[in-house]
């Protein structure tokens, strides 16, 4: 990882993941969220650490083996294949997992003892609660303590969690510090719009948007992306994340960013287990 737990952890603290997704895009690194029902058991809370990965297959001794091998600041990150059937972590295993000093919890399945998570404190993602826990025990997989799959990617060791009240996100750990560098000037000339709006200049006023109206009336091709880049040339399908601003002189815009997301997804696709490394 290209920065050290505490270091990770104060950077990401006046960021979101939000802004690191649009860096990613930005870097032409796959955005690889959690599916959108991950949520935090505990609004507010945020979590930035290095995964640990374990999967579930019915008993807790696998959670307890994996935080037994994590460092101070890790993510316990747990594949229990997105089952709504059963539960698999409960209070005493986050309990376990803030005693040996991880920075959280992110469940592919369900958790139960909401209310004892909750008075814990520690950062735990799901997709939801339900009473019963597993019954059953199945064969423990080979890449038990190797990797684990959360919705549609892949992770490890070598991948960072970051979560927050819009989910999880994970980044190559390598890549992290150079990310969260690129979310910085993100957030930065987002909140600059955002203090022209509220000063009473428009964010179409910003971006020109009368301008790209007209623009596109005599070129129904042109793309709102490409106007902000100030390039009729980029029609913005090749499939590769264009930095919003880059080439122009706009500055980098978030709203437009939302629209890069659909084009860069489906490059982003294409290399699902471990992007971007």
């Amino acid at each position: 990882m290209s920065l050290d737990p505490p270091e990770l952890r104060r950077r990401f603290a006046s960021l979101s993941t939000a802004h690191v997704a649009d860096a990613c895009l930005r870097a032409a690194v796959p955005v690889r969220c959690a599916p959108a029902a991950v949520r935090p058991v505990q609004p507010g809370v945020r979590l930035a650490g290095r995964v640990a990965p374990t999967r579930h297959a019915g008993s807790v001794d696998i959670f307890l083996e994996a935080i037994d091998q994590a460092a101070p600041g890790d993510v316990l990150v747990v594949d229990n294949a997105g089952r709504v059937d059963e539960s698999c972590v409960g209070d005493l295993v986050v309990l376990e997992a803030q005693a040996a000093g991880l920075a959280g919890v992110v469940v592919w399945g369900l958790h139960r003892d909401t209310a004892d998570i909750r008075a814990v404190g520690l950062p735990v993602f799901s997709l939801g609660a339900i009473p019963t826990g597993p019954q059953r025990l199945d064969a423990r997989p080979a890449q038990a303590l190797i990797s684990a799959a959360v919705g549609e990617w892949t992770v490890d060791a070598e991948d960072v969690a970051l979560g927050d009240d819009d989910g999880v996100l994970f980044v190559p750990g390598r890549r992290a510090g150079d990310l969260l560098t690129l979310a910085e000037s993100i957030r930065d000339a987002e909140r600059r719009q955002a203090e022209r709006i509220r000063a009473g200049v428009p964010l179409r006023d910003q971006v020109r948007f009368a301008a790209y109206l007209a623009g596109r009336a005599e070129d129904p091709a042109l793309t709102f992306r490409a106007h902000l880049r100030g390039r009729r040339g980029d029609r913005g399908v090749t499939g590769q994340p264009t930095a919003v601003g880059d080439g122009g002189a706009l500055p980098p815009c978030g709203a437009s960013a939302v629209i890069s997301r659909t084009i860069s997804a489906r490059s982003a696709a294409d290399g699902r287990p471990h992007p971007g490394r």
